[in-house]
């Protein structure tokens, strides 16, 4: 099927780009990477009469390190993050994640910044910047915010992105000293959406027990969610093979489940757990200098 005619708009700046939704509001989208909007508009499950083509727009793309953070440009493709030689040696879990997103093709196409802004929840950045306390930067003609993930991402496919707005930045907070970082899925086959997807970060004391300890699961719900009652069995625990599987046998206790055509809610409940586990134990391992 194709697509309903639109008019199509390529600006040069953010602020052209913002002119152009402030005049279409309720008309127009924004396309990135062309890997969500473009599927649902020859469904045409989505028929915006204008497209606003964000990839001339300068500034949004690349990682840099401020602050103890990396700045993420929202135009940064999946492939670029995979092979980004800060994010490789800052934050490895981001490089990671990114290389197990859907095929080549996707990963070369795909954004960090159009990914969130989808919210799908099966995708893998949703969780992975949820565990890692991330933040966007969003642009809009009456001047700039900055919002958590956990804020951000309301449910399925919904933001808080406005219709006159532009995710332009992601920014994501370095680990302690003693943190880790992990992230695993199990993929569909088909699509490399995550069946089920888990995101763990470990920090961890002098004694090496748990200071602090964040996951995210992903494929489960209607979007992204902290597992917090597995945080709290692991909150000063020695991380070994025995507390982590007993901890990880919690990660859907107060979470939605939604079964679907991938599995039933116990089954998803299940393969969650051993999803945990693993994520949990690299974490800990890199947590712990191994």
């Amino acid at each position: 099927m194709y697509a309903a005619p639109f008019e199509y708009h390529s600006p040069a700046t953010v602020a052209e780009a913002l002119a152009l939704l402030d005049r279409y509001q309720g008309e127009a989208k924004v396309i990135a990477g062309s890997q969500s909007l473009v599927p649902l508009m020859k469904l045409r499950l989505a028929q915006p009469l204008h497209v606003v083509d964000l990839r001339k727009l300068p500034g949004m793309v690349g990682v840099r390190e401020v602050g103890g953070a990396l700045y993420i440009g929202a135009m940064t493709t999946h492939r670029a993050l995979q092979v980004d030689e800060v994010a490789r040696a800052k934050l490895p879990v981001l490089s990671e994640a990114a290389a197990n997103i859907g095929d080549p093709q996707v990963r070369n196409l795909g954004t960090i910044g159009g990914s969130l802004a989808h919210a799908d929840p099966s995708a893998d950045w949703p969780a992975v910047t949820l565990a890692l306390d991330a933040s966007v930067q969003i642009a809009g003609s009456k001047g700039e915010r900055v919002e958590k993930v956990s804020d951000f991402i309301v449910g399925p496919l919904t933001s808080t992105l406005g219709p006159g707005e532009l995710l332009v930045q992601v920014r994501v907070p370095l680990l302690a000293a003693r943190g880790g970082a992990a992230y695993e899925k199990h993929p569909h086959p088909a699509s490399g959406f995550a069946i089920v997807g888990v995101a763990a970060v470990v920090t961890l004391d002098a004694r090496g027990a748990v200071e602090a300890v964040r996951v995210a699961v992903n494929g489960l719900g209607p979007k992204a969610a902290r597992a917090t009652a597995l945080e709290q069995a692991l909150a000063g625990k020695v991380l070994d093979a025995a507390s982590i599987k007993a901890a990880a046998g919690k990660v859907t206790d107060g979470l939605e489940l939604h079964a679907d055509l991938t599995g039933s809610a116990a089954y998803k409940a299940q393969l969650a757990a051993l999803t945990a586990e693993r994520a949990l134990s690299r974490a800990a391992a890199r947590a712990a200098g191994r």
